[in-house]
């Protein structure tokens, strides 16, 4: 053997072990804060897990829900981690697209994860997503506003006690609204609040024969109520409102009350971005009197595609990144106020979160009042509390937002609205050959 074929066999062996050494994850996530701080803390996970190196592709939320669906469903294996909702794991686990998360270490703990969140993320008694962080919706009202016209926030409200309150409250000279809602067209705009509204009216989007249930009693009183409501107390061209508008809205002080997600609680209340963040106030999203209040459920979550080479390491980050020790790894670098918030019971007993989080209580009871395998007051075929968890919905839901954002705006009445609702929902449900 010549000394050039030892060292030719020297560097190829060198070559294959620097091969061996470190394996890409490619990871596929959302732009937003709590994704890029965790990006920023990666150097963790690096140091415990050096043999792995991580790819990230980032994107916007409606381009990484494209790309995420496409790669998925055509078994592309592109992606070796997914950030992917609530809406679309039960779908996904059905169509066995993603792998069941049953090694995530004995240090897990996922008996720790909220019983709300995980049942949302379970099928057939697995867990097929960890959650990142989870919300529900919730009441934040003025707390001055209130004390001005003799009124006290109960901390269950009903939805009599907040139309009853918007209205002695607005004070439309001033441009203060007593209520904002969102408007804006969408599945995940204001068909996620008027869903989760409607099911604490007793309303629901099928029957246990997926029939469409817009022509039902309970559909109507729901909508009426949110356009009266809108219309005497709300803020002018709110059907072009959507989460970001009102946000801008309450923070500005023209919202006496704002119904949305738990997540922007800590946005209001800050005072360098909001100018009454010390006048804000909490409470439970409003109910009938029927057993289910207006409230939604939501998470964003890491999953492994059933495409992807790389399960071992995968799941080793998935159980990194949804762990308790993340949890006080952000705390100890950005504060508690910045902890991935809806996910974990022991952030709920913490007292360092509860003090840095005057809202901690009211979310988690939030998100334990919601019930994904039983949104509704009455029983359905589906999962899902703002959402029905089946592939049609995204475009039905849409194309229903449409309709009632149209009532809001005055262009159509309610009977129209929900007339058109249940034409659209009836053809599409027949066409998938849900109804047959």
């Amino acid at each position: 053997m010549t000394l050039r074929t030892i060292l030719l066999g020297a560097c190829s062996a060198l070559a294959f072990a620097g091969m061996a050494s470190a394996e890409t994850l490619t990871i596929a996530t959302v732009n937003n804060g709590d994704m890029i701080r965790m990006q920023k803390l990666t150097d963790d996970f690096k140091a415990k897990n050096p043999d792995i190196d991580l790819e990230w592709v980032t994107l916007e939320e409606n381009v990484l829900r494209q790309k995420v669906t496409t790669d998925i469903a055509t078994k592309g294996g592109q992606y070796d981690v997914l950030t992917i909702g609530t809406y679309e794991v039960p779908i996904w686990a059905k169509q066995s697209w993603l792998l069941p998360l049953d090694n995530l270490g004995a240090d897990y703990d996922a008996d720790d994860l909220l019983p709300a969140i995980r049942s949302g993320l379970t099928v057939d008694g697995k867990l097929y997503a960890a959650p990142f962080y989870g919300e529900s919706s919730m009441v934040m009202y003025r707390k001055d506003l209130f004390d001005a016209a003799g009124l006290k926030m109960p901390d269950a409200p009903t939805w009599d006690f907040i139309a009853d309150a918007a209205k002695k409250i607005t004070d439309k000279d001033k441009e203060i609204y007593g209520i904002c809602l969102r408007g804006k067209a969408g599945w995940g705009e204001n068909m996620a609040f008027l869903t989760a509204m409607s099911n604490s009216f007793g309303a629901r989007w099928f029957d246990e024969s997926w029939k469409p249930q817009f022509d039902q009693p309970e559909w109507k009183d729901a909508l009426t109520f949110y356009v009266d409501l809108m219309k005497e107390a709300g803020p002018p061209g709110a059907s072009s409102n959507g989460f970001n508008e009102n946000l801008a809205l309450f923070q500005t002080g023209k919202c006496g009350m704002w119904i949305d997600a738990t997540v922007a609680a800590s946005f209001v209340s800050n005072p360098k971005e909001s100018t009454v963040a010390d006048k804000v106030g909490f409470a439970l999203a409003p109910d009938k009197g029927l057993g289910k209040r207006g409230n939604w459920l939501w998470a964003w979550s890491l999953a492994i595609p059933a495409s992807s080479q790389k399960v071992e390491a995968a799941e080793k980050f998935v159980a990194w990144a949804t762990s308790k020790d993340y949890t006080k790894l952000v705390a100890e670098k950005e504060g508690w106020l910045n902890a991935p918030p809806g996910t974990r019971t022991s952030l709920y007993e913490n007292a360092e979160y509860q003090k840095a989080a005057p809202f901690a209580k009211v979310t988690l009871d939030s998100i334990n009042a919601a019930d994904p395998t039983k949104p509704t007051v009455k029983p359905v075929p589906y999962v899902g509390v703002q959402f029905v968890a089946i592939p049609e919905f995204q475009g039905l839901g849409t194309a229903v937002g449409q309709q009632f954002s149209a009532a809001l705006a005055g262009q159509v009445s309610v009977d129209q609205a929900l007339q058109s609702a249940q034409q659209l929902a009836t053809r599409e449900m027949t066409k998938a050959g849900y109804i047959k």
